[in-house]
């Protein structure tokens, strides 16, 4: 039993080559429900099995409680398989698929900030950040039909013809989503929810500055191609350790929504300037320990490619050699203050700022172009928002990084909320230098 437990525990969540159709859709719905994007009532999901046959969440089943064998299967012919009736939003589930034969999965749900776009029938421009537009693409917008009717089917499949539109926003009701397979669909589900969260955040702070389409282009020409690679890897206890501890906290971050599955970079250093890093192109939520990148003398371990940001970590490590541990990701309510320019005053609550200090903002693009001027700024920052990219937080203990990255996150929240109540009256010089003295702050 303890192996069995074992194995369990240490295999990849989703696993879209092995895995059934119904357990990818018994995990993907799950992860939905539980990260409040759907109801107990709300959403469905699908996948079309290579023979033509559908694979459906069924209608009127608990989402928090829904098991493998509660899936339904449509089949080629017709014919219903299952204990349940298939989703009552089948019709338009078929009517996607039949019109975009590449598309494998469709996830149709209700998380609050998409709805409130297709309440205010608006399309949200995905330029907050560049992975999110390379992801999500453009938006389409299907006209209300009554869920459930061949209406809706046939005005959804006219968007969707539309071969620019994997996402569909659908007017007073919610998102459809298409992709390859379950997991590109899920990625660009969860990456338009952030996205619609952070633009509505930031235009509570007061708005939001877009990136161009020749700033999203250009961002892809900053990202290192050929990263070196070396040869003779070994994997010591203490380095399997830290490869642990990482993977720990990644599913950490995802499940607390301070990380999402398209985006976010953890590192620790090992040995002098050494470090493991997160991997490019892995899905957050489902980083192995195997994973992980060993990058030692500036190459990466043979076979793998590690996350984007790379070369800034490395100089980080060289020049600062009081940081052990960075954490790279996109909180909505941080990047609320990325993507608006609003500053992010830490000078909230006592602990806010003996934790953080001050945090700057630096131009998008810099992390790529000023790598120098931007690893020096940690000797004396612990925290500093990318505009339009993200939030670097640095730290010795990794548990220690990840505490700062909550409080920098908590901290954004609470701004954004006191937007809805008044005047932001933050601590004076006074109280300040108090902290300083009381907490050996410099």
């Amino acid at each position: 039993m303890r192996l069995i437990a074992f194995v369990a525990k240490n295999m990849k969540q989703l696993d879209i080559n092995f895995m059934h159709p119904v357990e990818q859709i018994n995990i993907i719905i799950g992860r939905i429900y539980r990260s409040g994007m759907t109801t107990t009532s709300g959403g469905n999901i699908s996948i079309r099995d290579t023979n033509g046959d559908i694979w459906i969440t069924p209608s009127g089943v608990d989402k928090g409680n829904l098991t493998t064998k509660d899936i339904m299967c449509v089949k080629k012919d017709g014919t219903v398989v299952g204990p349940h009736k298939p989703s009552s939003e089948f019709p338009f589930h078929k009517a996607i698929f039949e019109a975009r034969p590449e598309l494998k999965a469709v996830i149709h749900a209700h998380p609050p900030a998409l709805v409130a776009f297709s309440i205010a029938r608006t399309v949200p421009d995905t330029k907050i950040v560049p992975q999110a537009h390379n992801i999500c693409g453009d938006i389409g917008f299907a006209e209300y039909g009554c869920p459930g009717s061949e209406d809706l089917g046939k005005k959804i499949a006219k968007q969707f013809r539309n071969t620019n539109y994997k996402a569909v926003i659908m007017e007073n009701h919610g998102v459809v989503l298409g992709g390859t397979d379950m997991m590109d669909a899920y990625q660009r589900f969860e990456t338009l929810e952030f996205c619609c969260r952070t633009i509505i955040n930031a235009k509570k702070l007061g708005g939001v500055n877009y990136l161009t389409d020749e700033e999203v282009s250009k961002y892809a020409h900053h990202i290192p191609a050929n990263v070196p690679h070396f040869m003779d890897i070994s994997y010591p206890s203490d380095e399997r350790a830290i490869r642990s501890d990482m993977v720990k906290i990644i599913r950490r971050a995802c499940n607390q929504g301070l990380m999402i599955s398209t985006y976010g970079t953890v590192s620790v250093r090992w040995k002098n300037d050494d470090f493991l890093i997160t991997p490019r192109d892995v899905a957050r939520w489902d980083i192995m320990p195997e994973d992980i990148v060993q990058i030692k003398n500036g190459m990466a371990e043979a076979g793998k490619i590690p996350s984007r940001s790379v070369a800034l970590h490395q100089r980080i490590y060289q020049l600062n050699p009081h940081i052990n541990s960075i954490i790279c990701t996109q909180p909505v309510n941080l990047m609320a203050h990325a993507v608006s320019g609003k500053k992010f005053d830490v000078r909230t609550i006592p602990e806010s700022w003996i934790f953080l200090q001050d945090v700057p903002s630096i131009p998008f693009g810099n992390i790529y172009k000023e790598i120098d001027e931007v690893a020096q700024m940690f000797a004396d920052n612990r925290v500093i928002l990318v505009e339009n990219d993200s939030v670097f937080v640095t730290g010795d203990k990794l548990l220690n990084t990840f505490d700062y990255l909550e409080v920098a996150e908590f901290s954004a929240n609470s701004l954004v909320m006191a937007t809805s109540i008044g005047e932001l009256k933050p601590m004076g010089d006074k109280e300040i230098d108090e902290l300083r003295i009381a907490f050996n702050v410099k």
